[in-house]
């Protein structure tokens, strides 16, 4: 998994709250092959107007937006089914970093495990995030996982995620690799439980 510790980039103030998962990438695209590249799906049907043509006035489609790391999003982002694809279709886009007060849970811990940090913040300072004036021109954002921060010229927050998901994007680590963090404690269970159960250690002969 690829590993998160900070990025710094562009943040596109997308706002909107709500957006679930089948509006992150429509379900008749996830019948694309992943190695073809699902970036250009992002959003899909959000960013167009009914003839099919990009809408000039969302946000994502400002130029000022087009190389975004980040993306400040509303409440309840991620929202929906447990597709994978929502993750996918974000770090396809270049989006290293969501923030939002809230997400979706199997949201957040999907993109905990393919190295997309979902970083939570307050209500206010989504707000003053929204507003800041580095964020409007498109100039860089920095987001820090060690220290949980976000950072522009004038503006500091500070934001939660959940102590495994951080520890999982810090380190890289897989579902194998967090498992294997505790070995030391699963073989010391071993070693006792060898003591205190001998039987449950030979093997069943079969006939």
């Amino acid at each position: 998994m690829k590993q998160f510790r900070s990025i710094s980039a562009p943040a596109c103030p997308l706002g909107l709250p709500n957006v679930d998962t089948d509006q992150l990438i429509p379900a008749r695209f996830m019948q694309t092959p992943r190695d073809q590249g699902y970036g250009r799906f992002l959003l899909h049907d959000l960013r167009r107007d009914s003839s099919g043509a990009l809408d000039a006035a969302f946000a994502l489609n400002d130029p000022r937006y087009a190389d975004s790391g980040v993306l400040i999003a509303g409440s309840n982002f991620g929202c929906g089914s447990s597709r994978e694809a929502a993750v996918y279709v974000l770090a396809d886009s270049g989006i290293r970093c969501v923030i939002a007060p809230r997400f979706g849970d199997i949201f957040a811990s999907n993109a905990a495990k393919n190295g997309l940090l979902a970083a939570v913040v307050t209500d206010a300072d989504l707000a003053a995030l929204m507003s800041d004036k580095d964020v409007r021109e498109g100039s860089n954002v920095d987001v820090d996982l060690e220290s949980q921060t976000i950072r522009t010229t004038l503006l500091t927050v500070a934001f939660d995620i959940r102590p495994d998901r951080k520890q999982r994007l810090l380190n890289g680590w897989s579902d194998v690799d967090m498992t294997l963090s505790h070995r030391d404690a699963i073989e010391a269970f071993q070693a006792k439980d060898r003591i205190a159960r001998p039987w449950a250690q030979t093997p069943v002969l079969r006939g």
